[in-house]
């Protein structure tokens, strides 16, 4: 060999790279089974819920669809709020305290008259009726207006005059409704 040889390799065998020995290939076995084990009980266990709703549905208490209270005794109270303090007297009707005669206020007597009456209150008027008209009828509902909009009414709807629908009527092949107070409205 000479010199020239030396300086490069490519007339020399390499022998190939050895890559990392696998040692343990019982590891990977074991959890690619883990993963295969934990996937068939996630998609098992709705269905295991779904047919066994007794165990995990929600449990209702019984109760007697009455409203009477249970026939039980009140509870002891353990607390210190006055709020809740049972009451322990044993006399369903105590008498009541008698009433302190020491005055502790006076009530002026400024600005009475004491020959007048009081003056009877003056009954409020209310708005008086508005008019509406009647703009359609369908499947047992109208369409009325008045000043301050469109309403949908039915049958027992208070209207704006302040009678209700009594009845949604065919009359002469147009629909008209009829109040409590007896008046008829048709479209116009």
């Amino acid at each position: 060999m000479t010199e020239l040889d030396l300086e490069t390799d490519d007339d020399m065998p390499v022998p190939p790279l050895a890559g990392p020995r696998r040692k343990s290939v019982w590891v990977d076995r074991v959890l690619i089974a883990t993963g295969i084990t934990m996937a068939a009980a996630a998609a098992f266990f709705p269905w295991y819920v779904f047919f066994n709703e007794d165990k995990f549905g929600i449990r209702v208490a019984a109760i007697d669809r009455s409203r009477d209270l249970p026939h039980t005794g009140p509870r002891n109270v353990f607390s210190v709020s006055p709020m809740a303090m049972v009451n322990r007297n044993k006399n369903p009707n105590p008498q009541p305290l008698p009433m302190d005669q020491l005055t502790t206020a006076s009530v002026s007597s400024l600005g009475k008259d004491k020959n007048t009456r009081p003056v009877p209150m003056e009954e409020q008027p209310f708005p008086g009726p508005t008019g509406f008209r009647l703009l359609h009828v369908a499947n047992g509902r109208a369409m009325i207006e008045d000043r301050s909009g469109m309403y949908m009414v039915r049958v027992g709807s208070i209207l704006p005059d302040q009678s209700r629908l009594a009845a949604l009527e065919q009359r002469n092949g147009q629909w008209v409704i009829v109040t409590s107070k007896g008046n008829v409205f048709a479209p116009e």
